[in-house]
């Protein structure tokens, strides 16, 4: 390793900017690793050629830039670009900029297989066979894999195994931040929300719309949200429903899913189902998952009236 590398193993909490360049063999997992790191709130940029990274470093360092992580990946589809990857990097390292590489990489039958299957046609295919290619591009990479910080062999990894080993081992990113939750409420006269992921009816509560003191009130404010509490029968459902979601969860997490909207709905989408959103935003979060929360028609039966 070259001594004018600086020390770069280190999380990404300890650096205050990261840079990580994604580099390797096609058909090893590049694209995959890049939406990890897009997930994960990394500024992505795919098929960068190099030459552009210590401009890229300079733009992101500029005074008030909010661009603190980004990840990018250069590989051999920028053809002639790449001959000047060496260059770039050895830049990077004059300017004393923090940076990290991850090589991806997997065995000679593995990649084949997978151009087979997807029948892609190589980055390197004017060198006759998908062997040949293969080999002339581990050939062409080989100076970069003696530079990475980080190899990772993805021969007998799923696309999900492979993104969790990058949050794990690479970010050591907790679990909880591999996913982030919307909840929302809605009024069912409204529509449902077409992004929804899980939708849940909440119209079988008692309704507070036909409490004349209460009818003006929204979810937001106490005399409506005790309303909806303390029913017996908000309190059963509520048993089952945060149950169901602390299991259904991190069985998104576990097959890969980064973003989860949990949508719940009442007629307007003023009062039950904004208390339920707030109450199954609160539990989430005691559960340590990221949770943003959305009232998308608490204020249309008031306009309409």
């Amino acid at each position: 390793m070259d001594d004018r590398r600086r020390d770069r193993d280190t999380t990404v909490a300890e650096t205050e900017r990261d840079l990580v360049i994604i580099t390797g063999m096609s058909g090893a997992g590049r694209s995959e690793a890049i939406h990890t790191f897009e997930d994960l709130g990394y500024f992505c940029i795919d098929n960068l050629p190099p030459t552009f990274l210590p401009k890229l470093v300079e733009m992101t360092g500029l005074p008030g830039s909010r661009i603190m992580n980004v990840a990018v990946v250069c590989d051999v589809r920028g053809r002639a670009f790449f001959d000047e990857f060496a260059d770039a990097l050895d830049r990077l390292e004059d300017m004393e900029a923090p940076f990290r590489v991850l090589f991806l990489e997997a065995d000679q039958r593995t990649l084949i297989t997978r151009f087979k299957e997807t029948r892609r046609r190589h980055p390197l295919g004017e060198a006759g066979s998908i062997s040949a290619a293969v080999k002339a591009e581990r050939d062409m990479l080989r100076p970069f894999r003696e530079r990475a910080d980080h190899i990772i062999d993805t021969s007998a990894y799923t696309p999900r195994e492979l993104r969790a080993t990058i949050r794990e081992s690479f970010l050591h990113a907790p679990a909880e931040e591999a996913l982030t939750v919307t909840v929302s409420s809605f009024g069912f006269k409204y529509g449902i929300p077409l992004d929804a992921d899980i939708v849940m009816d909440v119209r079988f509560l008692p309704n507070p719309h036909y409490i004349p003191k209460l009818r003006p009130r929204s979810g937001l404010e106490k005399p409506v949200r005790q309303f909806v509490l303390e029913r017996e029968e908000t309190a059963a459902f509520l048993s089952h429903w945060l149950g169901m979601l602390g299991y259904l969860l991190p069985h998104y997490q576990r097959e890969g899913k980064s973003h989860l909207h949990v949508a719940l709905g009442c007629t307007g989408g003023m009062h039950r189902s904004v208390v339920l959103a707030e109450t199954t935003a609160s539990h989430l979060r005691d559960l340590g998952y990221p949770v943003n929360v959305t009232h998308r028609d608490i204020g249309k039966d008031k306009e309409a009236r």
